[in-house]
């Protein structure tokens, strides 16, 4: 009987999956320190047979990458010298009893079976685990266990189908730990040195940190930062015609919108009034429908969470991992949104069907109600969608875990159901030569909104019957006025989108890029819609068009001259739903930071994602065996080189900018 060593990424996994692998309980024999093995017997058939077996774990990263020791004094070396300075990969001290575990376990072994997480970053350090094994046993024969939770037949069958290390993701990390050194240390030590003396006078800093996904971040709080900041209002005008019949009193909309000439509208209005009829020119109604969500991905659930669950997303995320180490749901650091059709959904489904608030509808679901979920567009073929494993009861959770756990299931289960079915219906009238229009709605079937709250889709007011070639005297028509509203601070959830979008950071790092720029005191948080500038909704941002207290004009029927008149479509909505979400504001030095960086005037800022973006499409390309590791940092390193000289060489610029000058 073989012996081999299998080791998890952290000890709850290495507990978890010993356990289900274990004929019995799996017997702990204390390792080395605090660590613990646990041994037993498991059959792995055709793949290894019957093995006596070791369980252990890491906790996470093993080894450290740093420059070698003359260069990592602040003051050994110009900090130019840091884009070629020799670098050395090493155990950290208090990671020395890990390696020694590994090495004493792996010394008797004929087999060492990697069970860290299945993403870059754990086949990263299940590099780091082999070559420590393999430098006391060369004759070791190396696996990966390949699983995306701790569920026990997810756990038996990665068992037995182990597979190679990936090593193309293991060395897109490497490159990224290397390029992240680099020139985070140069750019820090640079700035630091220059700044930090001045800015002392007002915030005692120890560093004046800087990240290749951290000023991008900060760029896109600033940016919209100085949107606010700038924003002029401007006027505009608009129309608005209203009519009664049977006992329903009907709003129509200017199909232009709002124009913000004056005189024009004037003119359009006038118009309007002398034609005095107005005439039904389309009468529409289709079924139309609210499409459920798609399976639930790490930016989704960071974006949701921190908009609906009262947290921001470094604390969802580490609630989720908690979560997933301890078996209630899968792992929660995945790109897809697609369900592979090979897993049996209705088997989670039925899990959940004894809960006494979503229960009924998971019943639903078994009873004839399940649907297919729909396909994303995204999958990274290493984890499925994020999804309840097992079934837990509220009262063994705490509140936060309960508060995501709840998320991650009612999410699960929309993307179960059919989509909300409605009839809309749609008319428009032709007053004076202008179009204006309504829009119904009646909700037929909720159908996935009966389990999933964080939507919402309302039967409008259900309009009269009207008949195409119908002629009527509006009972009001107005012109109104109003002005351009600005858009709000960047929130989370906004700001979780840009980076996604621009490729800044991965869906297990945004968060931490997020807490980073905090931490360094370059942004502060409140609640959206504090204070003087607080946000609208986001909306606005792409119409412009909120208005502030929209005024009568002239007009026809009992309105009259002056009377006040409502806002148009551009009005904020939904301010109590999204109360809980915080938005960044840059702080004074934050602001200089990127303010000195744009002014430095290099093509392509640091501020700007442009870099990072394209850094991290080369990461991908190693993964995908297009390019290799020591291209993409030489690539890398010149193009960051050329920004250094030119930041060094006009540093007065930046300092100028830190001092407000």
């Amino acid at each position: 009987m073989g012996k081999i060593l299998c080791v998890a990424e952290k000890p709850s996994i290495a507990k978890a999956v010993a356990n289900h692998l274990a004929p019995a309980q799996a017997q702990d024999v204390r390792g080395l320190a605090w660590l613990k093995n646990y041994v037993f017997d498991y059959n792995f058939g055709r793949t290894w047979g019957a093995s006596n077996v070791v369980f252990t774990s890491v906790a996470g990263h093993i080894k450290s990458t740093e420059f070698d020791q003359r260069y990592r004094s602040w003051n050994s070396c110009n900090p130019s010298q840091l884009f070629d300075a020799p670098i050395v990969n090493y155990v950290e001290n208090d990671k020395k009893v890990i390696a020694r575990n590994i090495e004493e376990q792996a010394r008797s072994a004929q087999v060492l079976f990697i069970w860290t997480d299945c993403d870059r970053e754990g086949e990263h350090i299940g590099t780091e685990i082999r070559d420590i094994a393999l430098k006391i046993n060369p004759r070791l024969e190396v696996k990966r266990a390949k699983f995306s939770n701790i569920e026990r037949a997810h756990v038996i069958s990665a068992a037995k189908n182990p597979v190679p290390l990936d090593e193309k993701q293991a060395n897109a990390v490497a490159a990224r730990i290397e390029l992240d050194l680099r020139l985070g240390a140069a750019f820090t030590r640079m700035q630091t040195l220059a700044l930090k003396p001045m800015i002392d006078r007002v915030q005692e800093l120890k560093v004046i940190s800087y990240g290749s996904c951290q000023f991008p971040t900060l760029g896109f709080v600033v940016d919209r930062y100085f949107r606010v900041k700038n924003f002029v209002p401007e006027t505009f005008w608009y129309i608005k015609v209203t009519h009664k019949k049977e006992g329903i009193s009907v709003n129509f909309n200017w199909k232009r919108g709002h124009l913000f000439d004056r005189m024009a509208v004037t003119v359009l209005f006038e118009r309007c009034l002398m034609a005095k009829m107005a005439k039904v020119i389309k009468v529409q109604k289709k079924p139309t429908s609210k499409w459920k969500p798609l399976p639930l991905t790490t930016v989704e659930l960071q974006k949701m969470g921190s908009r609906f669950l009262r947290m921001d997303s470094q604390r969802v995320m580490k609630i989720a991992e908690e979560l997933y180490t301890k078996g209630w749901i899968s792992y929660p650091r995945t790109e897809t949104d697609q369900f592979d059709k090979g897993i049996d959904l209705k088997q989670i489904i039925e899990k959940q069907q004894q809960d006494g608030v979503w229960g009924p509808f998971a019943q639903g679901l078994m009873n004839g109600g399940f649907k297919q979920p729909r396909n994303g567009p995204h999958n990274d073929q290493a984890h499925p969608p994020i999804h309840p494993v097992n079934y837990v009861v509220g009262v063994q959770l705490n509140d936060e875990e309960r508060r995501v756990y709840e998320f991650v299931v009612r999410r699960f289960l929309a993307c179960c159901s059919e989509d909300a079915k409605g009839e809309a219906t749609d008319i428009e009238i032709s007053y004076g030569d202008e179009i204006f229009r309504t829009h119904g709605l009646i909700v037929l079937a909720r159908n996935y909104l009966d389990v999933y709250p964080y939507d919402k889709w309302e039967s409008s007011q259900q309009l009269p019957q009207f008949s195409v070639g119908e002629t009527f005297v509006p009972t009001e028509a107005k012109m109104f006025d109003g002005e351009t509203t600005a858009p709000g601070y960047l929130t989370e959830p906004e700001l979780i989108s840009l980076m996604d979008a621009n490729g800044i950071g991965t869906d297990a790092t945004m968060a931490e890029h997020i807490a980073k720029i905090k931490e360094r005191t370059y942004v502060m948080t409140r609640l959206k819609g504090g204070g003087r500038n607080g946000g609208g909704d986001g909306n606005i941002e792409a119409t412009s068009t909120g208005t502030r207290g929209a005024r009568g004009g002239r007009g026809r029927g009992r309105g009259g001259r002056g009377g006040r008149g409502g806002g148009n479509s551009g009005s904020r909505q939904g301010g109590n739903r999204n109360g809980g979400v915080q938005e960044f504001i840059p702080t004074t030095l934050g602001v200089a930071l990127i303010e000195g960086y744009d002014k430095v005037g290099f093509e392509t800022s640091l501020s700007k994602p442009f870099l990072r973006k394209e850094m991290e499409l080369q990461m991908k390309a190693i993964c995908a065996g297009t390019t290799t590791r020591n291209d993409v940092v030489h690539q890398n390193l010149e193009k960051y080189r050329e920004v250094f000289v030119r930041t060094t060489q006009q540093i007065n610029v930046l300092k100028a900018v830190s001092l407000g000058q």
